[in-house]
């Protein structure tokens, strides 16, 4: 049998990330074990120890590229608004709060789809939630104090810090209800995303 090329122990190991970042967002990290998640990656059960040394270690990986994307997608929005940072925190916020993000939390943020899971798995797991976490607010305090630079306000870095994690905070709060109660309650449901999407577009 010929050996594995480095080139396709790469490829696999990261077809095996992408099946459990949707999976874990999809149904929680205790909700889907290590067969079912190489299944929907296409491998074997045995295969999975070549990468990781357990699902831990896999569900570690998945927090760190999961925001690590959000990110570059948060990177992109400042990117397409460079001389406007209100613009670019309404991006923010319209993309983040709508029915296609509530209903399809196996491809959204992982802020809000692990947050739980982070909660409920330790220290080390809430360590590597806290970075993502903190990438977040340090990027959207940036976009507050241009805002303010922009518009002549006066703003602290603290009271810019304040007003970030505040925002995203109501972001991922208000996308985590909503998905609460999308099946039983479709109008509740969009009235939580439509009201603090107004809200939140205020700022």
């Amino acid at each position: 049998m010929p050996r594995i090329t480095q080139e396709q122990k790469r490829l696999n190991r990261e077809r095996i990330v992408r099946a459990a970042g949707e999976g874990f967002r999809l149904r929680g990290v205790d909700g889907i074990g290590i067969e079912d998640l190489m299944k929907a990656a296409g491998m074997t059960h045995g295969g999975f120890y070549n990468h990781f040394s357990s699902k831990e270690d896999l569900a570690l990986e998945v927090y760190r590229r999961g925001f690590t994307d959000s990110l570059d997608a948060l990177a992109a929005i400042r990117e397409a608004h460079p001389r406007s940072a209100r613009a670019a925190l309404r991006d923010m916020v319209d993309g983040y709060l709508t029915a296609d993000h509530r209903d399809h939390p196996e491809t959204g943020c992982a802020s809000a789809a692990l947050a739980v899971d982070a909660g409920r798995h330790g220290a080390t797991a809430q360590a590597e939630y806290r970075r993502g976490l903190e990438g977040y607010l340090g990027a959207i305090t940036e976009m507050v104090l241009d805002r303010a630079r922009q518009s002549g306000t006066e703003l602290t870095a603290a009271e810019a810090r304040e007003r970030a994690v505040a925002m995203f905070s109501q972001m991922v709060g208000a996308l985590v209800l909503s998905r609460a109660v999308a099946e039983a309650d479709p109008g509740l449901s969009d009235e939580v995303l439509t009201t603090n999407r107004r809200r939140l577009r205020q700022r």
